[in-house]
């Protein structure tokens, strides 16, 4: 089976040559998909994709048109700061060939805070006990069990969330031990204990109803009119 990569990016000039690079080696095709940057993002990730695109702001917009687009037969959804695990490729395909539909990998948060370990245990736990995945642990996932449910909701938050939960009526998630290393830059901006309760507060109130508009702006993230 063929395996797409699909990395949604936004004003990420500082690290996205990087962050593409570091996939060159997979077995993979690497789907960038720009969202409206305003710095040199998209110069910087040209050299490093197979597949370069544009579309309408917003991560679930991204990743959709991303996998409109891919090739692969798997979808990964990559965030721009994360980075997979040594051989993701095969580790993935042997995953589905295994007979997973979707599934996820374990995280790692990087950076200095002595918080950061606890933090992935619980989220690592968390995802565990319930099935449900976060972007920041690069879901994957079957094309056919993508486009079964309609791929992301048109959601400018939570679309990782919504996504989890349709995928986990056809399947429970492969929940993979190895890891994936995530920046803990909104963490260290915004401080540890803040940031979490400010994420928990987002979910309980989206799970009863808030609008995600609303919820994404407060979570600090504009996205264009939905």
């Amino acid at each position: 089976m063929s395996l797409s990569i699909v990395v949604p990016m936004l004003n990420e000039a500082a690290g996205i040559a990087d962050a593409l690079r570091a996939l060159r080696d997979l077995d993979a095709e690497i789907v960038a998909v720009d969202g409206g940057s305003s710095d040199k993002t998209v110069a910087c990730a040209a050299p490093h994709a197979d597949l370069l695109l544009s579309a309408a702001r917003g991560r679930a917009r991204q990743m959709n048109a991303g996998a409109a687009a891919a090739q692969g037969d798997i979808l990964l959804f990559l965030h721009a700061d994360t980075r997979l695990p040594p051989a993701a490729d095969q580790i993935i395909k042997q995953s589905i060939a295994s007979g997973a539909l979707w599934g996820r990998f374990d995280v790692e948060i990087s950076g200095n805070s002595a918080w950061f370990p606890l933090i992935a245990a619980l989220m690592n736990l968390r995802s565990r006990l319930t099935g449900i995945a976060t972007g920041d642990q690069a879901i994957f996932v079957k094309r056919s069990a993508f486009e079964q449910i309609g791929g992301f909701p048109d959601l400018p938050l939570m679309e990782d969330i919504v996504l989890s939960q349709r995928l986990k009526k056809l399947a429970h998630p492969a929940c993979l031990r190895q890891k994936v290393v995530t920046a803990g830059r909104r963490w260290e901006k915004h401080g540890i204990l803040r940031t979490i309760l400010t994420m928990w507060s987002l979910r309980l109130r989206f799970f009863f109803g808030a609008d995600p508009k609303q919820l994404a702006i407060e979570y600090g993230y504009a996205p264009n009119a939905q």
